[in-house]
């Protein structure tokens, strides 16, 4: 294949593409670039294995911390266990993707994206995306592409296309859009409590740049000779789909029109299925149907569920009832309760919205609990709220191996996290880290919504004196030919048979996040902007229901909950706090309990159950870093004694010498016979010379003076 490089501009920023350098044996690849951040992605097409009925896709981003001049830390010195944002990337990669090529595809096919060099202000995934469709291209995959996308940030009162980190960090708006040739067909998005409206504008602008992405590819690919590739899918027997219609039909419009519950429903299915199962057993082995049924083994699974499909979202277009028999926009039943564990549980809150359980639990820690991020290509060094989403098998009714979690888990998590940051309190006000643990305890649809619910609940709860309250809810669609009907608060079916999964979360003021995943190849503006709006009175329907169990934050918090004190020093003391290899801070924490955090601009939080203890360190710290001058009245401790006089620690780390001339009034012949190590004595600070040695005296201390000191000290 011959080089190709190609540039188009944004606003004054461009995006490179260079083809035919690299990789030869890849079955596609591209080095995309903007600024001085460059991401290499290809594609590869191989032979599929046997037995597989669906789409083997795998999308795999790959950060190496070379790319941004750093070798990783650890024994081996190399990359380990990918970060929460390279799992992220993802599936931003995989998810505008995987509607694009034909489900009817049983070859594998793997997109390996690798961020090869990393400019601190130009993001990868974005770059990746895009990549990953011109790659596919290139492999002669069949593909409904091209696809492209690109970050829209809010500065001001201007959209811009790809904004820097310091833009999006500075910004109300951080919004990942994915476009194909028939519309939007992926959204990410954290706001800061945006207005639906500005949401839709900004999804509407995004697009529009997506275009020029798209069109640019197709000169790339106009200029190689390289023609869009759709394979028709082999003609289906329909022998099977016929026989099992005329048999099942009427039995399924019945459950699906019963109003069920999910269990009872699934079952009532699985016993229509099983019974046309028995039939097709009791035909010859040479009977048309059995053939088609017998010839692959999920045959009749896969024909039965495509049946039912039709008719569900046949019932849904047409009569306007969906298979629980609400409205089409409304939401199932919903009711919260919270403070249901010992408050040894810093918060928690149960979510139950229809038959998805939500128990989302918060734990508050110390500036040390924060998640270190510094091994990692991006800016951000460290997290002060983590979220972390759980799915267990017996929320569905399943049993299988529990693992680490995988990349739903981590996405679902990362979701709520960033429904949920726009209205955590300023640190200077709460300097807490929380974490909020989301236990899904029973799905059906919407889990990552009822986690944003159950943990909005949760944090009131804990006494996190948030913003506002969230709540989320997700959208679905059903689109026949030009109908197309928009579900509110989708249940577990409807996903698993509609086109698209929405989901809505925010305050009553506005958006706080958004995440819009596709089945078809792409989405009007009009159906997005209607998703949107029709999201907004669900939203406040569940909030309405949410506050009613509990309206504001609670006034104090658990009493197991660790108790913070902030207090400032001069940097120039850190050292001094620490001690030689941390000597100090652990002699400070051994004799008070209380945990210790600094900060390199000289913020020092320190942390215990009991408050007093806290402030036992606080004095100590206060003390060890206070300015001293001449006169002050300390009570101090002799450490040791040498000819000419005695040492006294009468701060911790702080020690000066009181001369035999100023231990008493009268002439000392040996200092032994005044003083012996261990002695506590009231000092005064006679002056510092300048090399920062103190000089102490025991002469002239008025008795208020020796008073205040023993009180100071504790011992009054």
């Amino acid at each position: 294949m011959k080089e190709i490089e190609k540039s188009i501009s944004f606003d004054g920023r461009d995006i490179r593409l260079t083809i035919g350098l690299f990789a030869p044996q890849a079955g596609g690849a591209v080095l995309i670039q903007s600024g001085d951040t460059a991401v290499f992605v290809t594609a590869t097409r191989s032979q599929g294995r046997e037995g597989i009925d669906f789409l083997p896709l795998l999308v795999d981003y790959e950060e190496r911390l070379y790319a941004g001049g750093k070798i990783p830390g650890g024994f081996l010195r190399r990359e380990g266990r990918p970060p929460e944002k390279v799992t992220l990337t993802c599936r931003l990669i995989d998810r505008p993707l995987r509607p694009l090529i034909p489900q009817w595809i049983r070859d594998d096919i793997q997109i390996v994206a690798t961020t090869w060099s990393m400019d601190p202000q130009v993001p990868p995934d974005v770059l990746a995306v895009t990549g990953a469709s011109v790659a596919v291209q290139l492999a002669g995959i069949p593909f409904y592409g091209p696809m492209a996308a690109v970050r829209v940030g809010l500065v001001g009162d201007d959209f811009i296309i790809n904004p820097t980190y310091k833009e999006i960090t500075s910004g109300d708006l951080d919004l990942v859009v994915a476009g194909s040739p028939d519309g939007v067909i992926m959204v990410e998005a954290g706001a800061n409590q945006l207005p639906e409206q500005d949401i839709i504008e900004a999804i509407d602008f995004g697009y529009e740049a997506t275009c020029d992405l798209i069109q640019a590819q197709r000169e790339i690919m106009e200029e190689l000779g390289i023609e869009a590739v759709i394979e028709p899918p082999q003609e289906v027997d329909q022998t099977l789909e016929t026989f099992i219609q005329e048999r099942t039909t009427d039995d399924i419009k019945g459950i699906l029109s019963q109003y069920l519950d999910k269990t009872l429903r699934d079952t009532r299915l699985d016993e229509i299925k099983d019974a046309i199962q028995a039939q097709i057993a009791e035909m010859p082995e040479e009977e048309p149907v059995r053939v088609a049924a017998t010839a692959d083994g999920k045959a009749l699974g896969k024909v039965f569920k495509e049946v039912t499909k039709k008719l569900m979202r046949r019932q849904i277009v047409e009569d306007g009832v969906r298979v629980d028999g609400r409205k089409l926009d409304e939401v199932r039943p919903v009711s919260c309760r919270v403070g249901l564990l010992p408050q040894r549980v810093h918060g928690s809150a149960l979510f139950n919205r229809g038959l998805t359980q939500v128990l989302s639990l918060v734990t508050l820690g110390t500036p040390g609990d924060a998640q270190d991020l510094a091994d990692d290509l991006h800016p951000e060094d460290e997290k002060r709220y983590l979220h972390h989403y759980n799915f267990p098998p017996f929320s569905v009714g399943e049993t299988r191996p529990m693992r680490s979690p995988g990349r739903r888990e981590i996405g679902h998590g990362a979701l709520a996290e960033r429904a949920l940051l726009p209205v955590l309190p300023d640190y200077d006000k709460f300097p807490y880290v929380i974490r909020v643990v989301s236990e899904v305890l029973s799905s059906n649809g919407s889990t990552s919504m009822g986690s944003v619910c159950g943990s909005t609940l949760g944090l009131m709860d804990a006494g996190v004196p948030i913003k506002k309250p969230v709540s989320g809810a997700a959208m679905g669609l059903i689109k026949e030919g030009d109908e197309v009907r928009i579900l509110t608060d989708i249940q577990g079916i409807e996903d698993f048979l509609g086109d698209m999964d929405f989901k809505v979360a925010g305050t009553d003021t506005g958006i706080t996040a958004l995440q819009m995943d596709m089945k078809i190849s792409g989405l009007s503006m009009e159906t997005i902007a209607q998703a949107i709006q029709q999201a907004k009175p669900a939203r406040l329907h569940i909030l309405e229901k949410m506050l009613g169990t509990i309206d504001t934050p609670r006034e104090e918090l658990s009493p197991y909950a660790p108790r913070l004190l902030t207090i400032k020093i001069d940097p120039e003391f850190i050292g001094m706090v620490i001690g030689p290899g941390g000597k100090m801070i652990k002699s400070i924490t051994e004799e008070t309990g209380a945990k210790i955090d600094i900060q390199d601009d000289g913020t020092v939080t320190v942390s215990a159950i009991e408050s007093e203890k806290a402030q036992r360190a606080v004095t100590i710290i206060q003390n060890m870093t206070r300015k001293l001058s001449a006169g002050d009245v300390y009570l101090g401790t002799v450490t040791r004694i040498i000819p000419i006089g005695a040492f006294v620690e009468f701060l911790p780390g702080k020690e000066g010498m009181v001369h035999i001339s100023q231990i008493a009034d009268y002439r000392v012949g040996k200092v032994e016979d005044e003083l012996a190590v261990g002695d506590q004595v009231v000092i005064k600070v006679r002056d510092i010379d300048n090399k920062g040695r103190i000089n102490l005296t025991r002469l002239n201390i008025h008795p208020d003076e020796a008073q205040a000191a023993r009180e100071a000290a504790g011992l009054a």
